[in-house]
């Protein structure tokens, strides 16, 4: 039987931890989990504990931790998705997913098309709903490594600081995905929902994007990150 896992926001280690006040509740009042019961624990650089629930109150559980466990495997393949930012249900889905799929970081990209404007405040929110997202999906599908998310960024900075081997934007006229040697790091740019416009990809050209298209299909801004790193993963990653 699978174990519930947890997330926390802090360095593991064997021993007794009282668990933050959110996954108290989760544990106590959701899942009405009781003393004696294991869990497992991870921080999100890697490990993981195995431990025991000594303490399960309304408000507060104590676990002890008495089990390091080698965490699942990241990805041979570093993967940093820019993702034009669309809205609420589509950013969490694309945000979700990816990180089902392994991706190690992500960032938001402002461009030309995007419907969505963040302020500051909002902007801090959103990045801090977005990294709880990322935090759940890994709970989920056994990640022991957080992705890195990013603060939004607009197209042209970003294109000015991004670095990998292998530097993809997709494009539903460009050519088809062609197999590469395995990259030992790839960047994929995927536009929002009105698509990048000519200008914004040719500029991703001129530092070191290839356009490409993964079918004759038009894909979502949603779909698109699922696909590209399904592709990514089954070519040169672990799927």
């Amino acid at each position: 039987m699978r174990l519930s896992r947890f997330f926390i926001d802090a360095p593991l280690a064997f021993g007794n931890l009282d668990l933050p006040e959110a996954q108290a509740h989760y544990i106590g009042r959701v899942l009405r989990l009781a003393a004696g019961d294991a869990v497992q624990l991870f921080d999100g650089s890697g490990g993981e504990f195995r431990g025991e629930l000594v303490e399960v109150g309304k408000k507060s559980v104590r676990v002890e931790l008495h089990e390091r466990l080698d965490g699942l495997p990241e990805s041979p393949l570093r993967v940093h998705l820019g993702q034009g930012l669309s809205r609420g249900e589509r950013m969490d889905w694309a945000i979700q997913k990816a990180t089902e799929l392994g991706v190690a970081e992500i960032t938001p990209i402002v461009s030309a098309r995007c419907e969505v404007r963040l302020s500051d405040e909002r902007s801090d929110k959103r990045l801090t709903h977005w990294r709880q997202i990322a935090i759940s999906a890994c709970e989920q599908c056994g990640r022991s490594v957080l992705p890195r998310i990013h603060a939004p960024l607009a197209l042209a900075d970003w294109l000015a600081r991004t670095e990998a081997e292998l530097k993809l934007v997709l494009h539903p006229l460009a050519e088809p995905l062609v197999s590469h040697a395995r990259p030992a790091s790839l960047v994929f740019l995927i536009g929002p929902e009105g698509g990048l416009n000519e200008e914004e990809v040719d500029q991703a050209r001129a530092t070191g994007f290839q356009a490409a298209r993964l079918g004759p299909r038009v894909l979502r801004t949603e779909t698109a990150p699922v696909v590209a790193l399904s592709v990514a993963q089954q070519l040169w990653g672990d799927l």
